[in-house]
């Protein structure tokens, strides 16, 4: 490439790079909660875990969700409660537990949470209040209407890390 040429590219880069960093979303507007979900053997796995694409759980002490799930001293589900959801997994491009707070990131409120649509096709959930939709198969819950696409917010994600026993544990 000629030097003035070169030097032509080199400034459109750097007055484009900074527009890239307009589109980054913000996943930290939840407060920092504990996260605690032990799902380590297999049979609690198998009970309460997702396991094809789109399905998911809840996890939300308050609310004694899922029904049966017995929750131990120390388990804690974040600000809003957990959503478990089996979705792709951006490393390997397979599939793979998810979780995210369910507090809606516009509403900022433990009360506040987001539902599965239980018509939707997309993998999408819904905040009742201020209805925002985010994707929750996409590996990051990336919002995709209402306020915070707009705001570019996104759900806060947590940790599955796979146990030894068949299971995951469910963290911050």
């Amino acid at each position: 490439m000629r030097p003035k040429a070169l030097a032509w590219a080199c400034t459109l880069l750097s007055m484009i790079a900074p527009l890239g960093a307009c589109t980054q979303l913000n996943d930290e507007r939840i407060p920092a909660y504990a996260v605690s979900i032990d799902l380590s053997n297999a049979g609690l796995w198998n009970t309460f875990g997702v396991f094809n694409f789109g399905d998911c759980q809840y996890f939300v002490i308050p609310l004694r969700l899922p029904g049966g799930f017995n929750y131990i001293y120390n388990s804690a589900t974040g600000y809003g409660g957990v959503l478990l959801v089996m979705g792709l997994d951006n490393y390997t491009g397979g599939t793979a537990p998810l979780a995210y707070d369910m507090a809606c990131p516009v509403e900022r409120l433990p009360e506040v949470r987001v539902w599965l649509d239980p018509d939707s096709e997309t993998f999408e959930v819904e905040c009742q209040e201020c209805h925002s939709r985010y994707n929750v198969v996409d590996g990051v819950g990336a919002p995709v209407s209402g306020p915070a696409k707009a705001m570019k917010y996104a759900l806060t994600p947590y940790q599955c890390y796979p146990t030894i026993n068949g299971g995951y544990i469910i963290t911050r």
